[in-house]
Formats: structure tokens, C-alpha cells, sequence
């Protein structure tokens, strides 16, 4: 007899928030406070922005949203509105305020396409490849996340993407390849962060061959069922769930298989605060504040943080054997 064990995250598909209601929430949260007016200032909906080269709406892989949704991945509590995500932006090259509008204002002027990806490092053949020929080689589906950010705030997204494990095996890796190393875009004429030079730009993390295998590790190419703005990181960004935020590179345009350890960038401005691993847990405390606890950014409510942010069954494994790394800074 075959019995099924569903993952930790795991509930029934009607506890998590219905598609319908995020799909809807414009309308719902646009009434009573002037329809035009609300959206478009606070939103996340620009009309003036409508024919920038950044507009998601002329993405070319539009006809593959919405994606059909992966029941396997569900949440316990409420998608945070994208009236709130949209303009709630950890993205240091368009500004160091998440909670400042003009971040997304200032990300919705990069172009988004021409848009290629190198891939390189120890591969079978080294190429540089157009966006949506990645997005169409693979398999798009949905899936709801939970995002813990190392200031201790969180919230709950619908992302849009692909495994990245179809990723590497599509890719084809080398057996000498250790790490992934992704890579971020430079273009200080659309990025005025970029002009700031106690930053090493290009952004840079990476990750372990094992942990971008892990069935969690997510590349994201759209949120709330149709292509990502360019404030979440589009066209191309990466959701590690278990880990903070920072590890999740926005804006991919390098992707990398290397036998070295990669040094991201928050890692060189700050390693005492910053490290490789960056897995989530209330138990270890960030140097200048506690992990204890996180603000959910939709409801503004405080909630116990969850070992590797509640994925821990999952992920646990990839780390029983690491010895004394700092597993959680």
C-alpha cells in the first residue's frame, strides 16, 4: 500500500488563498477610495509608464500566464496584496528605501528586452541565450512562497517560474561544477545605484550544486499570474524560500557552474553580518537585531520566525554535514 507523506508546507488546496481573490484584488481594494486614483498611485499601476520598454504588458512570453498553479506548494495564511509587494522593493540599484514608490518607478524604465543570459563556467557548451527562449524551453507553473527578508520582515507571494533544477539539467553541468553563481545586470544609465562606489557591482551570489537542485529552489519569471514588473526582479530572478531574501538574485544575466565558492555581494560589503549560507533561523540573531520574530508586511502583525522559514523538512539535510559553517548568517 503506497502511502503519501506531503511535505511540511503542505494544506489542502482550499486553504490557500483562492486564485480568484488576488487575480480580483485590484477591484476589491480600488473600491470606496476612487478606483483610478488608488491604483494608480499606490498600486503599482502607472498608466504614464504604459509604452516604456520596462511595461510588462508587451513581455513576449505574456501568453504563457497564468500558469497553472502546483498544489504541493501552499501557504498557512494569506498572499500579501500586490498593491503592497509592488512597492515594497529591497532592489539597491534602483534606491536604498524598500518602502520608497519611486523604486519601482525608477526599475520600470530598464528595458526588458533585448534581455540574454550567459551561462558559462564548467558547462558542456558555453552560450549566451535570449530570455524567452530560456522561458519557453522550460515548464512555467505557480507556486506560493513564503519570502523572509534578513531585516525581519516577510510576506507571502505567488511566483511564477520554473525549477531550477530543470534549469541545470538543461544547462548541463560539468562533474567538477560545485556552486551556481548567479550574476546581476550593470547599467548605471537606468540603475542610479549602480553610480554609488561602496557597492562592488555587478551583484553577485551563489549556492551549492545540492541546494539549486533542491526541489524549492525556484526561478521566477512572473508574480500574481503574469510576467514580473521589473521591481521583483525581472525578467529572470531566483526564490530560495528557506533562505533570506538577499540570497535571491534579482535581474539574472549570468549564470555560472564553478568549483569555487562564490562571494556574493553583501558577503564583501559586510561578512560579519552577511555570509554564504543565510538560511533562516529565529535562534541566531542578525548582529544588530533579532530573528526571533518578523513583520508580515500585508497585515503589519508579528509572528514567531519559523526554522528555514518553515521549510526546514525540505532543506535540513543539504547542511547535517557542514561542521562549523555558519549555516544562519
Amino acid at each position: 500500500m503506497l502511502i503519501r507523506r506531503p511535505p511540511s508546507w503542505h494544506l489542502p488546496e482550499n486553504a490557500a488563498t483562492p486564485e480568484a481573490v488576488y487575480v480580483s484584488r485590484r477591484e476589491a481594494l480600488g473600491a470606496g477610495v476612487g478606483l483610478l486614483a488608488g491604483l494608480a498611485g499606490f498600486s503599482g499601476i502607472r498608466p504614464a509608464q504604459a509604452q516604456q520598454a520596462g511595461d510588462p504588458d508587451g513581455d513576449p512570453t505574456r501568453d504563457l500566464y497564468p500558469a497553472k498553479r502546483n498544489p504541493a506548494y501552499t501557504l498557512d495564511h494569506p498572499v500579501t496584496p500586490e498593491k503592497v509587494t509592488a512597492n515594497y522593493n529591497n532592489f539597491y540599484e534602483f534606491g536604498s528605501d524598500q518602502m520608497n514608490y519611486h523604486v519601482a518607478d525608477i526599475a520600470a524604465k530598464m528595458p526588458r528586452r533585448p534581455w540574454t543570459v550567459k551561462i558559462d563556467g564548467l558547462v558542456e557548451t558555453p552560450r549566451e541565450v535570449g530570455i524567452d527562449d530560456i522561458i519557453r524551453a522550460m515548464t512555467l507553473e505557480e507556486r506560493l512562497y513564503r519570502h523572509r527578508c534578513v531585516e525581519a520582515w516577510s510576506m507571502a507571494v505567488p511566483w511564477t517560474g520554473f525549477p531550477l533544477k530543470q534549469f541545470v539539467a538543461w544547462a548541463k553541468p560539468l562533474s567538477g561544477a560545485k556552486y551556481v553563481r548567479m550574476e546581476t545586470f550593470v547599467n548605471p544609465k537606468v540603475a542610479p545605484g549602480q553610480k554609488r562606489f561602496f557597492y562592488p557591482w555587478p551583484y553577485v551570489d551563489g549556492l551549492t550544486m545540492a541546494e539549486a537542485t533542491n526541489d524549492l529552489a525556484f526561478m521566477v519569471t512572473g508574480v500574481y499570474g503574469k510576467p514580473a514588473p521589473n521591481q521583483y526582479g525581472a525578467p529572470l530572478r531566483l526564490a530560495l524560500p528557506w533562505k533570506y531574501g538577499f540570497k535571491s538574485v534579482k535581474s539574472i544575466v549570468r549564470i555560472s557552474f564553478v568549483a569555487e565558492r562564490p562571494v556574493g555581494l553583501w558577503e564583501q560589503v559586510q561578512g560579519a553580518e552577511y555570509g554564504f549560507w543565510a538560511n533562516v533561523n529565529p535562534e541566531v540573531p542578525h548582529p544588530r537585531w533579532s530573528q526571533a520574530s518578523e513583520r508580515d508586511i500585508g497585515t503589519g502583525e508579528r509572528r514567531p520566525t519559523l526554522l528555514y522559514n518553515g521549510y526546514a523538512e525540505q532543506v535540513a539535510g543539504l547542511y547535517k554535514d557542514l561542521g562549523n559553517e555558519k549555516l544562519f548568517m
